[in-house]
């Protein structure tokens, strides 16, 4: 007896779909999902940054109507990270965190030696139709970014870092997620919506496939 394909599989389906830049895979992907997983918002999103890569901005358009009209709120990105005991939270764009210019500081620092090694934002993971620039501001402030740079200021040098995340990691940070492990030589574990991720050295256990 044949086994239908479930939402775990047509998700899957839908990350490769990302990685290898296929619009058609893509939508063959949401269309299965869109039925099995209704209200599940990471789903429109990758298909949204498949169009963004494209740079089919009406699609992407199309994608927060259909959203919109089917009750799919996109959720706030938040990342957490354990340090003595306390759990701090981030969330994108917000900048209410105690030692928030401390920690802007050290992004910056951190930033340009990023820049030094071929960091290149990776505009196409911001839905919004902006400037480049703009577009790069938004990418800063992603709440994961924020938490390894805080794990990184209040932990001894080679103590892995941990990380958790309600949505899936974007492209941009886990480029830059790989290159911060390299630079800093630590271990940075990241739990996404959809699977462990543990960079080290430059790399990731998901082989950039997720």
């Amino acid at each position: 007896m044949p086994v239908e394909p479930n939402s775990v599989v047509w998700g899957a389906l839908l990350g490769g779909a990302r990685v290898h830049k296929s619009i058609e895979m893509g939508e063959e992907a949401i269309r299965h999902l869109s039925v099995l997983d209704p209200l599940n918002d990471g789903y429109y999103v990758v298909l949204s940054n498949i169009y963004a890569d494209a740079g089919r901005w009406e699609d992407v358009a199309r994608m927060r109507r259909l959203m919109r009209d089917r009750g799919v709120k996109k959720s706030p990105g938040w990342s957490t990270v354990a340090l003595d005991g306390a759990v701090h939270e981030f969330v994108a764009g917000e900048s209410d965190h105690p030692r928030a210019e401390e920690i802007y500081r050290r992004w910056e620092e951190l930033l340009e030696k990023l820049r030094q090694r071929g960091y290149v934002p990776d505009t196409s993971a911001v839905l919004l139709d902006m400037d480049e620039g703009e577009k790069e501001q938004v990418l800063y402030r992603h709440s994961e970014k924020l938490a390894v740079v805080l794990g990184l200021m209040s932990t001894p040098p080679g103590t892995p870092i941990r990380i958790m995340k309600n949505l899936r990691v974007c492209s941009d940070c886990h480029a830059a997620l790989k290159l911060i492990s390299e630079i800093a030589d630590r271990e940075i574990v990241v739990r996404d919506r959809n699977r462990f991720h543990c960079f080290r050295g430059g790399s990731c256990s998901c082989r950039d496939y997720w």
